[in-house]
């Protein structure tokens, strides 16, 4: 069975396309079967993957998405390219945005992504798909093909507060036309637990979600050293393997395969 996870959080800068590529390629080194999406127009994922220039590359999931409203044939061989660190990925750039506006008219818009998909399921153990900052038609198509929301969060007061909107969508879709749809758990990004402001909102989030949605032991630090894996095209694992955000992307990676 693949299990398709969204990585999602309308706040940007939050560390979302960090995680997805660290997770991704943490489950990869557990022996998963793993693609990642980017359904970013900004493309970071992308980047992050060694694709120095997104607007560039001639097909990418805007293209996709596009054949599948078209019902015409996707060249599978073309958009999911591989990383050297045993991952495939399909990328994304700016054309995404302008497919956002077209697809208003398009019937079952919010589906195309989950035809998609049911195209690659069979090949991989894991899909993780990285959102884009917003609530948009795209992150919706991508609510309603994933079994699970994996929600980034950084330890401070306002993402922290733009939170409902979010769970207020993903209840909406799950009522509405996924049924299936679940919370995986939010993670904390940028921590840094010396700060009593940070543990301040730490038992705040614990507080008021702590109950009804999980959040994983695991935290992910403030590093300078994960920010520098973006410009690398690698991931956390050979940039610093010693170091403390890797171990912590390793403790969420065996949080996350416990829910399998």
């Amino acid at each position: 069975m693949c299990k398709v996870i969204a990585i999602a959080n309308q706040k940007g800068g939050v560390g979302k396309t960090t995680t997805t590529v660290n997770l991704g390629i943490g489950l990869a080194r557990k022996g998963k079967r793993v693609v990642l999406i980017d359904a970013d127009p900004q493309g970071s994922m992308t980047v992050s993957l060694g694709i120095d220039e997104p607007d560039k590359i001639e097909y990418s999931l805007a293209n996709v998405l596009m054949d599948v409203v078209n019902e015409e044939e996707i060249d599978y061989a073309k958009i999911i390219l591989k990383h050297e660190e045993n991952i495939d990925f399909i990328p994304a750039n700016i054309e995404l945005a302008g497919l956002e506006v077209s697809m208003v008219n398009v019937m079952s818009r919010e589906l195309v992504m989950k035809r998609f998909i049911s195209n690659i399921k069979e090949n991989y153990d894991y899909i993780l798909i990285d959102c884009m900052p917003s609530l948009g038609m795209i992150t919706i198509n991508v609510l309603v093909c994933a079994n699970s929301v994996l929600i980034p969060v950084q330890a401070s007061y306002l993402p922290v507060k733009g939170l409902q909107q979010l769970i207020k969508t993903i209840s909406r879709v799950r009522r509405q036309i996924n049924p299936e749809l679940k919370i995986e758990g939010m993670v904390m990004t940028m921590v840094d637990m010396r700060s009593n402001y940070t543990k301040d909102i730490l038992e705040a989030l614990e507080s008021t979600y702590g109950e009804t949605i999980g959040i994983f032991d695991s935290r992910i630090p403030m590093s300078v050293r994960a920010a520098e894996t973006s410009a690398e095209g690698k991931s956390i694992y050979i940039h610093d393997p010693r170091g403390k955000v890797a171990k912590s992307y390793e403790e969420l990676t065996e949080e996350v395969l416990v829910h399998e």
